[in-house]
């Protein structure tokens, strides 16, 4: 019967598992944040806020901070952090190795925006992901902006998701960095943007920080080739 269930459901574009830490991003993602008892989380690249809601369904209630760069998004963002005191989105801008002004490429998906050019195989493998204009934004260093958070010891979790500018986020950041318990990236297995870190940068840069490797899940795969092009990557401080 189980099995007929999955079948049904497989053809139907979907699957069905038990929500275990092994099978689940989810109950991954949930079982460490009662781990680290994180209290607050930093979202680098909310867009308009979909890994808020997503932490809130999973039952997170700590505090969380938003940051976005985008005019549309970050109106987005406000409104469906409004009524969570404990939800606060940050003043526009992007986060970065600098302190100063940006223009950022705006992506029809407007999920795909970012700072840096799209490479051919991002545009095949998600057409709707093609830039359509571009905007300004402040771009503050994260080592900048944090503080104001954790004036006082946190269990802080820094989620960064800014397609292809993770590197520089991190390069304003050590401070911060260095407050965290863990650091959720999304990490590009293939070239998507020109000038993107590699997989192997990214946790090179990690190990620096006395993080290690915690958990990996999928995220965006070429739906013709199945080939996985970006993946969710979490590290983390060991006890």
């Amino acid at each position: 019967m189980k099995e007929l269930l999955r079948r049904s459901l497989r053809g139907l574009g979907y699957d069905l598992h038990r929500f275990l830490p092994v099978l689940s991003p989810d109950a991954q993602l949930g079982a460490l944040l009662r781990h680290f008892e994180i209290d607050l989380v930093f979202d680098v690249g909310a867009n308009t806020g979909q890994y808020g809601a997503h932490l809130r369904g999973l039952g997170y209630a700590g505090e969380l901070v938003s940051f976005e760069p985008l005019p549309d998004a970050h109106q987005a963002l406000t409104r469906a952090a409004a009524g969570d005191p404990r939800w606060q989105v940050a003043p526009r801008a992007a986060i970065g190795n600098q302190d100063g002004e940006i223009t950022i490429n705006i992506a029809g998906n407007s999920a795909s925006s970012s700072l840096l050019d799209m490479l051919d195989e991002h545009r095949t493998a998600a057409p709707e992901s093609a830039y359509v204009g571009t905007a300004t934004a402040p771009i503050q260093r994260l080592d900048t902006v944090a503080p104001a958070w954790l004036a006082a010891p946190r269990r802080l979790l820094l989620k960064i998701d800014t397609q292809g500018y993770q590197d520089r986020v991190l390069a304003g950041g050590p401070a911060t960095i260095a407050a965290a318990a863990a650091v959720q990236l999304e990490v590009s297995l293939a070239p998507l943007y020109a000038g993107q870190p590699s997989f192997e940068t990214l946790g090179q840069a990690m190990a620096g920080h006395g993080l290690v490797l915690w958990a990996l899940w999928p995220g965006f795969a070429d739906p013709a080739s199945g080939r996985i092009l970006q993946i969710e990557a979490i590290y983390a401080r060991p006890a």
